[in-house]
């Protein structure tokens, strides 16, 4: 249906007040125009959590071969092989694979007793101070070590590429993304690591990538090519961090806010894993995801064309009452979560939920050792403007 009388809710992804706090305008369209379009960036949206899950499914129809953001399918962006979340089957599935061998939970998990040193490295210092920075002391620096980590890059080059990947993302405020041509390509950082890690290989990530044979979509048994492996790691520095980055200022802001469920979990702290979920719920780092739509597809009475830009807007979703009852825009950290679209869903769930939801649980319960009480100083918190919604500073008064 398309919004344009008088009186309607109207959605501009790119305003900064509705970016502020985009869940009333949410609400709205999930009760008033489940199906909307918004004629001025021509596109078209889902906002219930029902048809927001079928579109991450049906690749058939919502493609992902065309770009996971607006701008992207809006710009006739043609991502270069292996950007995997820009892929759809039959080379996304081979792609994924490779990764998925290396992104098991299980390997995951084993990178609990270096994420909590990496996080006391940080935490410790700051014990004494009566202030402290969700983002700029921790969300800003943890993920980036783990990653870092994982790619075998030294720490003195992590903050350097943690700043290339957060510009890679940023967007001036109230105007959409501009892809450049070599988005993913460039050789800036990467292309000498793995030169070198080709030369001197290693028990890291990088070294599985420049190792691994596997079946691409043609039936051919290979190795990755340079390009490929270089697209790989510039996707997983990039997502490694700022979804993580978000998570921690999010934990931050929500429980701030919530001080009696945040003594909760400072006295028990066996409900943090369900607090994270929650807080992943509530304020997903990815609000609005993108899908081109294949074929002509029936939506509540409509036909949307072939062609069109689909918006899917997952952070609705994650608040749509007929999934998360009474009240999806109350936060409760003892909420029954059967699962939330903060992940995508289907074949594009994201490979990384278990190092992501890992580093939450970890940064909270560290952050609760040391620091059990925190006012968030509003008028000096910042909030990013990027295609992943979150702080780029969160200070906050220590109780």
């Amino acid at each position: 249906m398309s919004v344009s009388t008088e009186g309607a809710v109207a959605f501009d992804p790119y305003d900064v007040d509705i970016n502020v706090d985009p869940y009333p305008v949410f609400r709205r369209l999930r009760e008033e125009a489940p199906l909307y379009y918004n004629e001025q960036y021509d596109f078209y949206a889902l906002s219930r959590f029902e048809d927001v899950e079928r579109g991450f499914v049906d690749h058939h129809t919502f493609s992902s071969a065309h770009g996971g953001v607006l701008e992207a399918i809006k710009a006739g962006y043609t991502a270069p092989s292996g950007v995997f979340i820009m892929e759809d089957p039959p080379v996304h599935t081979a792609h994924r694979g490779v990764l998925a061998r290396v992104f098991t939970p299980k390997k995951m998990h084993a990178l609990e007793p270096q994420i909590r040193a990496y996080c006391a490295d940080v935490l410790d210092p700051l014990v004494a101070n009566e202030r402290f920075d969700f983002v700029v002391d921790l969300g800003a620096k943890m993920p980036m070590r783990v990653i870092g980590m994982l790619l075998g890059i030294p720490e003195e080059d992590q903050e350097a590429i943690r700043r290339q990947a957060d510009e890679r993302i940023r967007r001036e405020p109230g105007k959409p993304h501009r892809y450049r041509a070599n988005h993913f390509t460039d050789d800036e950082f990467f292309g000498d690591y793995i030169d070198w890690r080709a030369e001197h290989p290693s028990d890291d990530l990088m070294t599985e990538l420049l190792l691994v044979e596997f079946e691409d979509e043609t039936g051919t048994v290979r190795r990755l090519t340079r390009g490929e492996i270089l697209t790989f790691v510039k996707v997983l520095a990039s997502a490694g961090n700022e979804t993580t980055n978000r998570l921690i200022g999010w934990t931050g802001k929500v429980l701030g806010e919530h001080p009696d469920q945040r003594r909760e979990l400072a006295a028990d702290r066996s409900l943090i894993p369900n607090a994270i979920e929650e807080i992943l719920r509530f304020e997903p780092p990815s609000i609005n995801g993108a899908r081109f739509v294949a074929r002509d597809v029936e939506l509540y009475g409509e036909t949307v064309p072939a062609g069109s830009a689909m918006m899917l807007l997952r952070g609705a979703a994650n608040r749509d009452h007929r999934m998360f009852p009474p009240d999806g825009d109350v936060f409760d950290i003892h909420r029954r979560i059967d699962h939330h679209l903060t992940f995508g869903y289907g074949i594009h769930f994201c490979l990384g939920a278990a190092l992501a939801r890992l580093e939450g649980r970890i940064a909270l319960d560290e952050v609760l050792s040391r620091f059990p009480d925190w006012e968030v100083d509003t008028d000096h918190a910042e909030l990013d403007s990027s295609l992943v919604r979150g702080w780029r500073s969160l200070p906050t008064f220590l109780g």
